[in-house]
């Protein structure tokens, strides 16, 4: 396994990443706030944050994240490799590379509320609505530095 930047070339793989995790995650999201996602994070978000993924030895990306403004934007493993530590991996990498200190996670996504706490964050406040101003609850966290 190995973590590097990603590029633009990688895009088309890392979308299909995204859709079947949030697809095996995020069973609170209707199938047309899906597909508007899809095309904002292609169009817009990939490009707005520093961009890493995993790869396994013959180069297939399982798993990826984005970080802005010491924010993990997003964090998304391939359903086939979700609890085999890659997203504890990449979360890791994200703070002790890119200082990584805060995230936002969706209300209705009680495990990775549950994993930011073992990675060690703590919730820091809440909000009614989503970054676009849908009506999906976040709960903003950040690092616990003791």
């Amino acid at each position: 396994m190995k973590i590097q930047g990603a590029t633009k070339e990688n895009y088309q793989e890392l979308i299909s990443v995204w859709e079947s995790s949030v697809r095996a995650t995020h069973d609170f999201l209707p199938e047309k706030k899906i597909a508007e996602l899809k095309t904002v994070i292609l169009e817009q978000y990939f490009d707005s944050v520093d961009l890493f993924c995993l790869k396994n030895s013959n180069e297939k990306i399982l798993g990826f994240i984005g970080v802005a403004d010491s924010k993990i934007e997003m964090l998304f493993v391939a359903p086939d490799y979700i609890g085999q530590k890659f997203g504890q991996t990449l979360t890791e990498y994200a703070i002790n590379n890119l200082a990584a200190s805060k995230v936002d996670v969706n209300e209705q996504n009680p495990n990775a509320i549950g994993f930011y706490h073992r990675m060690g964050f703590i919730q820091a406040g809440r909000s009614a609505f989503d970054g676009m101003g849908n009506p999906f609850p976040l709960i903003h966290m950040k690092l616990n530095l003791i």
